[in-house]
This record gives structure tokens, sequence and C-alpha cells, in this order.
């Protein structure tokens, strides 16, 4: 896993513009401590920073390849390809010879053999830039899921800048870090729009697709989305069939060169995974697998149910630990250190723009800080419950029967139908004038028939399927990109990669397509994973409830939030943005005990936005 970073321009001599690149290229230290590199030529250059985890001694980048001693393509790439070993055994076949171990080489190999169909082979989290020299033309690729993030940008003409994070394209001189209302409503619309970033001419490449740059434009490409295919398996094979699935990607992303732990909070999800890799490991006689949770100060001895969590992670973590015997560690955190305004601060830097997310943000921020100590890979449970149907709004016919996203309507209920997300900042803090501005309402209906009209039904004429359909849909290409940024950049900024078996294509694509009868067969969320997991895992976590990813309830955290809300926007940089009014009675408002609740979102959403205008280069013109 590392940073890239690449600059295009057909008019220019970039053999010039060394200085240029660097600066790019130094801003993704924290993404690749172990190496840095730089490839230049006169209308490419290529930057790369290093988290070595696959052959350590030769993989460094960019990588170039030849034929008789001229060059025919370059790579900087960042991810893991998982099925490199069958790949390179094809490509020798095929008369391709290998001066490495690294699935690098392997990727740029296949590109040379297949060209742009070679995205069609490939299984694994991965974003890249390859310059074919043969054709003067960049291209750049991402996953099928979007685990691995790449942006480029085109506010400069003739020019096309892209790098694993916005911060290095805006370390170039010739980028400008400008947020407009239509970057606005993204920020604030809690949707994540495929291709779009929230700066002014910086985009996002779409999750399995790619984008070509050539002497004529900029080209797209969509290579892979989730569609429709009948599903003709009985229950107990589609059972069968998730199980070796899960079974093949887990030992596939279990090999690592480097120390590997698991993720564990035990919920369903990652306890799943744990015991997969633990089994996969004993297979191969190495092990025992180390596992890592997150706790806070109190939280188990004190815990309070909320509309979101019933139960407290902690003792369903150690009935997993006991039944594995994985080596564990609980990562608990206090109040004082949640608020650390270094820690804080660094969360916004890592993302790029705010973090509306509060502590969600801080605490995996911190543990993976921690893990980081012992560890350069970890497995998580992510994306489980948009595969598999686990929230709880997945079960609500209130919430499934609206033209809504559905994470909109369930966190707001009152609203349905036509909320605009009561207690977020569209609709809480912000000022008046800038909340009309933005037309949120207009802005999420628009978003959500776009993304509706996506979805391939094929011949079904189920009505519940379809609609069933969509709903994961949406969460797969529009929910479960938020977390999976979220996930990259907390754990990046350290140096950690963390792989996420439940992307693989292969298994989002067949339990896409199975019925939702058979997705909830045992009446609760989940039946399908529960089912082929059952082997593995205790009871207590069987019989566990979904819960999300812990929050503090700590009385203290919350009296922190409004002291340092009252401290920001006494000078605060996001001033205009806000109403004074409306954020002195946030800074009044009754504790709630409940990260999704509306008054604590709105403060971490106000004092995100405070952190962000006051610490990174941003002009609003809006």
């Amino acid at each position: 896993m590392c940073g890239i970073v690449g600059w295009v321009d057909f008019g220019r001599d970039l053999r010039r513009e060394r200085a240029a690149l660097r600066a790019m290229t130094g801003r993704m230290v924290q993404r690749g401590p172990d190496a840095e590199g730089v490839w230049v030529r006169e209308h490419v250059a290529f930057g790369h920073r290093r988290l070595a985890v696959i052959d350590l001694l030769t993989g460094d980048q960019p990588m170039t390849v030849e034929h008789d001693g001229r060059e025919v393509a370059t790579i900087t790439y960042s991810g893991e390809l998982y099925n490199y070993l069958e790949l390179r055994d094809e490509l020798r076949g095929r008369g391709h010879v290998f001066k490495t171990d690294s699935d690098t080489e392997v990727m740029l190999h296949a590109y040379l053999e297949w060209g742009e169909d070679f995205v069609d082979r490939l299984n694994g989290m991965y974003a890249f830039g390859v310059w074919d020299v043969r054709r003067e033309q960049l291209v750049l690729v991402r996953d099928r899921m979007g685990v691995k993030p790449l942006f480029y940008y085109t506010g400069v003409p003739g020019t096309v800048l892209f790098a694993s994070e916005p911060k290095a394209v805006f370390a170039h001189p010739l980028a400008e870090a400008v947020v407009d209302t239509g970057g606005l409503r993204e920020l604030l619309a809690f949707v994540k729009t495929p291709g779009h970033a929230i700066y002014r001419d910086l985009h996002e490449v779409v999750p399995g697709s790619l984008v070509r740059v050539d002497a004529e434009g900029v080209h797209h490409r969509q290579y892979w989305r989730p569609s429709y295919e009948e599903h003709r398996d009985d229950l107990d094979t589609t059972v069968a069939t998730v199980r070796g699935l899960l079974d093949d990607i887990v030992a596939r992303q279990t090999i690592a060169d480097v120390p590997m732990c698991a993720l564990l909070s035990g919920g369903l999800d990652s306890s799943a995974i744990t015991a997969l890799a633990q089994s996969a490991l004993s297979g191969r006689g190495e092990g025992p697998l180390r596992s890592f949770a997150v706790d806070f100060v109190g939280q188990t001895e004190h815990f309070r149910p909320d509309p979101m969590r019933a139960t407290p992670d902690t003792p369903f973590v150690h009935d997993v630990v006991k039944h594995l015997s994985v080596d564990h560690e609980d990562i608990v955190l206090d109040a004082a250190t949640l608020m650390d305004p270094l820690s804080r601060s660094a969360v916004v830097t890592a993302m790029d723009q705010p973090t509306f997310g509060g502590d969600l943000y801080t605490s995996l921020y911190l543990l993976f800080r921690s893990v980081r100590e012992h560890s350069t890979v970890a497995l998580s449970g992510e994306a489980a419950d948009e595969v598999f149907g686990g929230y709880a709004w997945f079960h609500q016919p209130a919430v499934i029967e609206q033209a809504n996203f559905p994470w909109l309507a369930a966190l707001a209920p009152e609203d349905i139908p036509g909320n605009d997300l009561a207690g977020d900042l569209s609709g809480g803090a912000l000022d008046r004038d800038v909340h009309d501005s933005l037309r949120m309402l207009e802005y999420r209906d628009a978003a959500y028939r776009a993304a509706i009209a996506e979805v391939d039904h094929g011949d079904d004429p189920d009505p519940r399927n379809r609609r069933m359909r969509e709903i994961s849909y949406l969460h797969l290409t529009r929910f479960v990109q938020i977390l999976l940024d979220r996930k990259d950049r907390m754990s990046m900024a350290h140096g950690l990669e963390v792989r996420v078996p439940f992307c693989d294509h292969r298994l989002v694509q067949y339990v896409y397509n199975t019925p939702w009868s058979m997705k909830t067969f045992d009446g609760r969320e989940k039946s399908l994973l529960r089912a082929a997991a059952s082997d593995a895992l205790p009871a207590s976590v069987l019989a566990r409830v979904k819960s999300p990813y812990p929050q503090t309830q700590d009385e203290r955290y919350e009296r922190a939030l409004r002291e340092a809300l009252l401290t920001a926007t006494m000078d605060s940089p996001a001033a205009d943005l806000l109403d004074p009014a409306k954020v002195a009675a946030l800074a009044s408002a009754p504790y709630e005990h409940d990260g999704f609740a509306p008054v604590r979102r709105q403060i971490e959403q106000c004092l995100a936005l405070d952190l962000w205008l006051r610490h990174n280069p941003v002009r609003l013109e809006l």
C-alpha cells in the first residue's frame, strides 16, 4: 500500500518541473514511509511513496518495463493484487519475463498483454496510473469497490494532476483548493456521489472505472458495477458458496511479508473475518493471529443502550478471543484523548475535509496508531452490512418505501417523506441564507434519482426483489464509500494497510443477486453470513444484534465538546457559514450520550468545519 502522484502535460517539458513533483510526492509520506521514487519524462511525471508489504527488497516504484532497451510503460501503483501469482504464471506462459516478485510488476505486464481489458482479470484493492509510451497516454484505474482512493485535477488547461489524496494535488503550485456551492452540497449531503469531490475541478476516479488521458482530452470507461444475474442456487448451495468464497478471499488476503492482525469488534462481521484468518494462518503453520479492539474508559460497566446499539462490544470481543485463542489487545481511550486538539486536527488533515463523525473518526485514528506499533497489515469486517443487508433500515418498511437514501430516512424518521436530515448541519446550525442557497432537498433528490437509474433489474418481475436490489445498490455505490474513505485515511495516516475481504467483487456480485428472502431466511439481518460462519463463532456472537462501530458515552466528552464549540466559534473562519444563535443553543443543549443524536452530531460538524478552515488553505466561493 502506497501513495501515488502524477502529472501529465502535453504542452510542457516536465523534466524542468521536478520541484513541483517532489512537493506532491512529499505529501504522501504518511501513506508510504518506507521509500520514495520519482520518474520524469517530457510530458509525464510520476511520484511514489512506498509502504512495503510484499517483495520488500525489489518492489520499488515507479516501475518501468523495457523492450529491446526502450521504455514501453511505467506504473505508479498503490494497492494489493490478490490473484497476482496466478496472473504471473499465465503471463510467463505468454512469454513475459519478471525481474521481481512484486504484484506491481504483474500489474504492468498484464496491461502490456491485454491493454485496457486487463482490468477484467484483476482481483484486489488498487489505484494506479500507467504511462503507455507507445500511445503517449495515461491510464488511471481504480478497484471495483473503491477501496483505494484516486483523485485527478483538471483545473489547469492542458494539465492533469492525479494523486491518492487531494492534499498531494494541492501541493502543486498550479492547483488551488476551492469549494463552491456544489462542493458544499456534496460535503453536507451524507451521500458520496461517485466521481465527485468537494473541491472545484477535482474528481475521483469512479470505483470500477478507468480514466484515459491523451492529447485529445480525458476519457472515462466503467468496467464494473454490481449487475443483475439470475440466481439459480438453492439455499444450502448459496450458504456453501458464500462460505467457499470467504475461505478463498481470506486465505488470499492473509498473505503478506510483514506482521498482520485483525480488527475485532465482537460483531458478526469482524468476528467471522478473524475466525477465518486464524484458520487460514493455522493451515499454513503460522499464527496465532493478533487482534485489536477499541474501547472507552468505563463504557462496558456503565453502558446505556441507545437506538443504534443495544450492547457494548467488549464482552463479545472477549468471547471471540477465548473461542479462537487469538493474541488480543484492547485499545482503551478516554475523553481527554478523544478531545486532544492535535489528534482531531490530524484527522481533518488526513481526510482533506471536515469529518462530521466526531469520535467515530478520532477513535479510529487513535486505534490505528496503536495497531501500527505491532502490525503493518490489518483485516477489517467493513462492508458486510452493505453486502449482506445488515443495517436496521434494511428491515424497516417505512424507510424502504421512501424515494430517498435509506440511511438519511432512518436518521430522521420524523421527517419522512422529504426529510432534510433534521439534526445535520444543513438543517441545523448553518446560517439561514447559506442553508437556503444550498437547496439540499433538491440536491439529494437528484442524486437519488441518478443512482436508482443505474440499477439493472434484468427480467426480474418480483417487486420486492427489485426494491431490495435498489437498496443494496445504493449502499454498495454510495454509502459504503463513506466508510471505506474513513478506513483508508485513518489507517494510511499511520502507514497501516487495512484489507477488506467483504469487498471482494466475486462475493459482492454473488450476494447482490441472491433473493432477499434468502438473505433474511432466518428472519434476521445478514442470515447468509451468519449461516456461512456458524461453525467458527461462539453462540453469543451469532445471537448478537447488529451494533455499529462504537462511540463514547462519557459525559466528560460531551462537556468538552460544548466547551470547545464556545471557544472555537469566537473567532472561527467558519463564522460566515454558521448561525450564532443556533450555535449558542447547541452549546447549552442537554447531553445525549448518543453519537447519532442530533445535537451531538451538529456540534461535531461545527467543530470539524472550524478545524478544516483553520488549518487548511481552502477558499470558499459560495
